[in-house]
């Protein structure tokens, strides 16, 4: 009987990896930035003045905006505490207007209307006015809209373009989810190590990155970027899955190159062994998906972090190989942030194709007014990695957590 069902059970995983695999090896970053009309022709286009605030947001002219693009003010804003300076932001084209608004609405209805915070959306290319009027309007806090450099979204100096060309004819054959995609790749990029640097960042400590087609699940009552502050975590998230290992076969080496070169950066209450099954050795491609993310600007601005991403642009894996945003986001919190600064939103709900989070206790979504079903979590299913992010760190897990498992 025990060997009949330890049977099964492995039979039941392999059809569920198959399954994860067949849905396009979504596991790095979850962005649709790239899934659009190519980016490549018009990179090359972006204004000479890319960089600079987009004007709608800040109008020298505002008889040229449309009235719903104009700053709100935040009369209604909840007072229960100290306002945080916090934002949301989106890379987006035009084109993802209408797979956007739903998301504003999920964020709105769950969270923002209570609270106004601002939205920052960026773009390689000027957004339309019909996008932001359509955004504005329903964006209950302040909208603003940056263009960004060209230098950031285009390939670097010291990157061999003919490489880079047969690295992506190679990732082709090889049908590597995006592995020919040269707009894909300029996202991973951007997400990684520029998009905090954009000068309508500047004014924020926290974020929360929101893509196209997410779903929030839950009611979040409470100012979670607050709750981050007063609770010192410095990353969060939702929902973790191991790399697709063929996207970044120096990833880990490169990582271990600068690890020795810059020990001083390594914290002593690492993640290390949440990445690494061997002490550091390899990486077991463990990430956060990077489609939620709510984090400290610190943590990018740092001076570890801002060295670390020009270690690894240089080396060229954004371009030689596919290295995601997910992955580097996630190597270096778990290198550079004490461990318990680092945090899993068990009361969120959240859905990006093709996974769902979903608390597992019927207490939490009642209490949460829920719209999912827990028999959709990702959360304890053997694919992921949030179950060992909780065993090394001795986090109580969700009531329940065990009938979900498989």
């Amino acid at each position: 009987m025990a060997t009949n069902r330890s049977t099964a059970r492995l039979v039941r995983f392999a059809i569920f990896a198959l399954g994860l695999l067949a849905c396009g090896y979504i596991l790095s970053t979850g962005s649709s930035f790239s899934t659009g009309p190519s980016t490549a022709q018009t990179a090359a286009n972006v204004d000479k003045a890319a960089g600079n605030v987009d004007k709608a947001a800040v109008p020298a002219n505002e008889a040229s905006v449309p009235a719903a693009a104009k700053p709100k003010t935040n009369e209604n804003v909840a007072s229960n505490g100290e306002r945080m300076k916090a934002t949301f932001v989106t890379l987006a084209r035009n084109s993802d207007l209408n797979s956007l608004l739903g998301s504003i609405r999920q964020v709105e209805d769950r969270f923002n209307s209570k609270f106004h915070y601002d939205w920052v959306f960026l773009n390689d290319q000027p957004f339309s006015d019909e996008f932001k009027a359509a955004t504005s309007a329903i964006v209950s806090g302040t909208t603003k809209y940056g263009l960004i450099p060209e230098e950031q979204w285009s390939f670097p100096d010291w990157i061999d373009k003919e490489k880079a060309a047969l690295a992506r004819e190679q990732m082709k054959e090889q049908k590597v989810i995006y592995g020919d995609s040269i707009p894909y790749r300029h996202m991973c990029r951007y997400e990684s190590g520029f998009f905090w640097r954009h000068p309508l960042m500047d004014e924020y400590e926290y974020y929360w990155r929101v893509e196209p087609d997410i779903k929030i699940y839950c009611d979040i009552d409470y100012d979670i970027f607050k709750w981050m502050k007063d609770n010192n975590k410095k990353y969060s998230f939702t929902i973790t899955l191991p790399e697709y290992k063929a996207t970044i076969p120096t990833l880990w080496d490169t990582t271990k190159q600068f690890i020795k070169e810059n020990p001083q950066f390594l914290n002593d209450n690492n993640l290390m062994e949440w990445i690494s099954d061997d002490k550091g050795e390899t990486y077991n491609g463990c990430h956060f998906w990077s489609n939620f993310e709510i984090a400290s600007l610190d943590v990018w601005r740092s001076e570890a972090y801002r060295k670390y991403f020009d270690h690894l642009d240089k080396a060229g894996g954004f371009f030689y190989e596919r290295w995601g945003d997910a992955p580097v986001h996630s190597i270096a919190a778990a290198l550079f942030l004490p461990r318990d600064t680092v945090h899993f939103f068990n009361d969120v709900g959240y859905y990006h194709v093709p996974f769902h989070n979903c608390p597992v206790d019927p207490e939490v979504r009642l209490a949460k007014k829920c719209v999912c079903n827990p028999q959709e979590d990702f959360s304890w299913k053997g694919y992921s990695c949030t179950a060992k992010f909780h065993t090394i760190n001795n986090v109580p897990r969700l009531k329940g957590w065990e009938n979900f498992a498989d």
